[in-house]
């Protein structure tokens, strides 16, 4: 009779063991770590499971364990500081990646330097092939040149070490250019030539250009240099965009970028984009801004937005344009003149009637509008057509639309971003960067009122992001970090304005959550929460509570995209 007994319970058990719920285990157990997950309901742990790329579990070290299984891959993260992956809230991918292939005058402190830099590199190169550089800025040279013309240097030294080669050197914001006389010969410049609207070709007292071309006008020696592309092989083209974009993600990936917010591709861009994250290609993850002429764009939207291709790698479901360019530059739309320049206000790069047609667009295809404005008069006029295209169309809502930079506001107008809704889209770190010119520019009381306001921004309910315009800036999320909260230039010690800072944690939500809502993402980024992407960064320094000076001492460790380790620092 026992036996019988015995062998029936055995029976019983097994069949309740075989109808139980197998134990979900993880792909990836992340432990030991002082995770920051930006979970109101759940601000710190210590573990994190991982199953398909997705988070699953969040919590403390002692119970880590019961979600590991046989083929669990446990990574320690030996007590380091842990915080939802970096969202660069605007760059420039594929740029990153051209300017760490062709010149870089970012550190460059004088015109001499850059000089140099370019007899250098035509040693090496062949006569017609063009010279290509980027991130010099005037203002930023410990030593003026001799000769020049607002700061801006004559091209005659340039020139004569480069006679045979055209040189392109595009200016850190990107809203300018300086060329060699020979790009300026290729490109038909004379004394004669018109300032294309929008732009201004910068000349000296005779009327001859000294080699500086401003916002539109560049297009005058771009178009010159596109004809010399057109002499090139697509293959070879194309080769060398892919030898960029391996280098970007290098780049970004080394820094704590998990997901990239593009400020602007063209159409063979956005193929381009796309099939490499379809074909698992991609390391990070790119959200991208179409920007194409408004004539381009308005028979060829069909198939567009594109949301969460190639498991999530690739998204685009926004347009870019822009209204005017940038303060280095003078290109900047101000509603009163320069301090610097008297009786010049900047420039209105795009007539405003061609961006209410791109808004109008946008309302029909389902995208949105980020449009870039930097100076007080453009941000302005950005906000009216917002306003208007919202009120024509009220009952479309949540529409989340961006003004990229929001640089340089009006007192008047800072209540309007949370009444509208409209998203400021920030980069900290060209406050400290362009703060020794700022106030030149502007004056003191434009300055202090609304150069770079975030604090106003958040304290009137605005949606604050933050990045870092790259290349115009390092991609380093860190010192842009440091901006956002000390606003001040570790070089010299020099404070912009500190009553805007931001606290710790609202610059880590700009750089994260904020980011992630600025692209409808914030389910899926942003935090570390169960059922969202397992996107993380790990750091040598707690963000939240080390000292300002540790800040700029803080190594990323590993960066983490999809529960994969595509990063992690040589020991």
């Amino acid at each position: 009779m026992n036996r019988f007994l015995f062998t029936a319970l055995t029976a019983l058990l097994l069949a309740l063991n075989a109808c139980a719920p197998k134990k979900e285990t993880a792909d990836v157990l992340f432990t030991n770590g002082n995770i920051y997950t930006q979970d109101a309901e759940n601000p710190s742990a210590q573990a994190i499971a991982v199953k398909d790329g997705r988070v699953i579990w969040v919590g403390s070290q002692a119970e880590a364990d019961n979600w590991k299984g046989e083929q669990t891959e446990v990574v320690d993260l030996g007590g380091q500081f842990v915080m939802p992956g970096f969202i660069e809230g605007h760059g420039h991918f594929s740029s990153l990646g051209s300017s760490l292939m062709n010149l870089n005058f970012m550190k460059s402190k004088s015109w001499a330097e850059i000089v140099d830099m370019v007899a250098e590199k035509v040693k090496t190169a062949k006569p017609g092939e063009w010279i290509i550089g980027r991130g010099w800025h005037q203002e930023k040279w410990t030593e003026a040149p001799e000769r020049q013309v607002l700061g801006y240097p004559y091209h005659d030294d340039l020139s004569a070490v480069s006679p045979d080669n055209p040189v392109l050197l595009s200016h850190a914001s990107g809203h300018g250019l300086f060329a060699n006389a020979k790009a300026m010969e290729l490109a038909g410049v004379s004394p004669e030539t018109p300032n294309p609207s929008g732009g201004e070709i910068v000349r000296d007292s005779r009327g001859e250009a000294i080699g500086m071309f401003e916002e539109r006008a560049q297009s005058l020696i771009y178009r010159a240099y596109e004809s010399y592309l057109a002499t090139l092989s697509q293959k070879d083209l194309h080769d060398n965009w892919l030898k960029g974009i391996e280098l970007a993600q290098e780049d970004c990936l080394r820094k704590g970028i998990t997901s990239f917010q593009d400020a602007g591709s063209d159409f063979q861009e956005l193929r381009d984009y796309r099939q490499l994250a379809e074909d698992g290609k991609l390391d990070l993850r790119l959200w991208v801004m179409m920007r194409r002429p408004y004539e381009e764009m308005k028979d060829s939207l069909a198939g567009y937005p594109v949301i969460d291709a190639g498991n999530r790698f690739f998204t685009c479901r926004a347009i870019k344009s822009e209204v005017d360019g940038a303060l280095g530059s003078y290109g900047a739309w101000l509603l009163a003149p320069y301090e610097d320049k008297p009786g010049f206000t900047g420039q209105n790069t795009t007539p405003l009637e061609t961006v209410q047609n791109i808004a109008d667009l946008c309302i029909e295809n389902g995208m949105q509008l980020c449009v870039h404005a930097i100076g007080d008069r453009a941000n302005r006029e950005v906000l009216n057509i917002f306003e208007h295209t919202f009120n024509t169309h009220p009952d479309k809502k949540d529409l989340r639309w961006r003004i990229e930079h929001s640089q340089h506001l009006d007192p008047a107008d800072i209540p309007r971003y949370s009444q509208l809704g409209v998203i400021a889209s920030m980069q900290a770190i060209h406050c400290t960067s362009d703060a020794p010119f700022v106030v030149k520019r502007l004056g003191e009381k434009r300055a202090r009122e609304g150069a770079y306001p975030w604090r106003s921004l958040l304290d009137a309910g605005a949606v604050v992001t933050n990045g870092t315009d790259t290349p115009v800036e390092d991609v380093d999320p860190i010192a842009c970090y440091y901006a956002s909260v000390t606003r001040r230039r570790p070089d010299t010690g020099l404070e912009f304005f500190p009553e805007q800072r931001l606290t710790r944690k609202e610059a880590l939500y700009s750089y994260t959550q904020a980011n992630a809502y600025a692209a409808f993402e914030e389910n899926d980024k942003g935090s570390i929460q169960k059922g969202k992407l397992a996107d993380f960064t790990v750091l040598s320094k707690d963000l939240i509570n080390c000292t300002d000076d540790e800040i700029l001492q803080t190594a990323v460790l590993m960066t983490i995209v999809d529960g994969k380790v595509r990063f992690r620092k040589a020991q």
